[in-house]
């Protein structure tokens, strides 16, 4: 029989890789910090996730259906991004510091991959031939270096989910974590010092943050929520995050009942912004605005 860790491990790969689902509603929101508004900028009776917002500010990258789309800041146009063999992204993507790449995990048709067959390319921002960084599977992008040089990514290499990084142009791939639970959306703060990220290593998912080599490592939040995918402002004054209101466990299931929060990296005190139905999907990646005053996110609703 298998042991209830490996069952969550199991289920974990499974919401990362799962195929998207066609009975909701999505919405492309934006949340001004300045106001305190939501604004729908595309909404669709379609599944689409993960917005990041454009370098130049211009336009968002979304996912859907194995495919990345480029969207407006008015949503009145949609362009799918080419990216060649990598047909069947999921919901991990980003662009480079430098704004000339787009950093995608892809899950990779193979014919036997229990923890998942993503792998992480990069492609050109404008789309093109997808160019191979993580040979082994799975790996799920989260972040780029600072300098853009490196990447971090969550893979699993033997008990557990942890964090890595790695060089574009090293195959070698660096351990950051090693604790028993699962640590995911790991992302550096603008100036490199801090990679911030969750982890169940408390025995409740919370969020952390350690330096760049793994050391150092320090809880920052400790609530009855289920904390994940802290995404630290360009500016470097916040870290915006989505709790989901009950406890998940080492799950971030989507359609359930979620809050987004800002996290004042100042002080440590956290202000609840918004709630709504979401989760997987909603806000995986960095998503602000370049001016540090709004940040893009995917909320749903179930289809009557």
């Amino acid at each position: 029989m298998r042991s209830l860790w490996t069952l969550s491990l199991l289920i974990t790969a499974f919401l990362y890789a799962r195929p998207q689902d066609p009975s909701v509603i999505s919405h492309l929101e934006i949340y001004d910090l300045s106001t305190g508004q939501r604004t729908v900028v595309l909404e669709e009776e379609a599944h689409f996730e993960a917005p990041n917002w454009s370098s130049d500010g211009k336009y968002f990258i979304i996912n859907q259906n194995g495919l990345l789309y480029r969207v407006t800041l008015d949503g009145n146009s949609k362009e799918m991004i080419p990216s060649g063999e990598a047909q069947n992204c999921n919901n991990d993507h980003g662009i480079s510091p430098d704004g000339s790449l787009i950093a995608l995990s892809n899950n990779d048709p193979v014919e036997e991959a229990p923890y998942g067959s993503s792998r992480i390319y990069t492609i050109p921002i404008t789309g093109g031939i997808p160019t191979l960084i993580s040979p082994k599977m799975p790996s799920y992008w989260h972040g780029w270096a600072p300098d853009g040089k490196s990447v971090l990514y969550v893979a699993h290499r033997g008990e557990d989910f942890d964090i890595y990084s790695k060089d574009l142009d090293n195959p070698k791939e660096i351990r950051l974590t090693s604790d028993p639970g699962l640590d995911d959306g790991p992302e550096y703060s603008p100036d490199g010092r801090y990679i911030y990220y969750n982890s169940f290593r408390s025995g409740m998912m919370e969020l952390w943050r350690m330096r760049p080599d793994g050391s150092e490592k320090e809880m920052l939040t400790d609530d009855a929520f289920s904390n994940w995918f802290p995404h630290p402002s360009p500016d470097g004054k916040y870290l915006v995050f989505i709790s989901y209101l009950e406890d998940q466990g080492e799950a971030h299931p989507p359609m359930k009942e979620v809050a987004l929060r800002l996290y004042d990296l100042e002080n440590g005190n956290i202000r609840t912004l918004c709630s709504f139905t979401g989760g997987q999907g909603t806000i995986n990646v960095p998503s602000w605005s370049p001016d540090s005053t709004k940040f893009a996110f995917a909320s749903y609703e179930f289809q009557q």
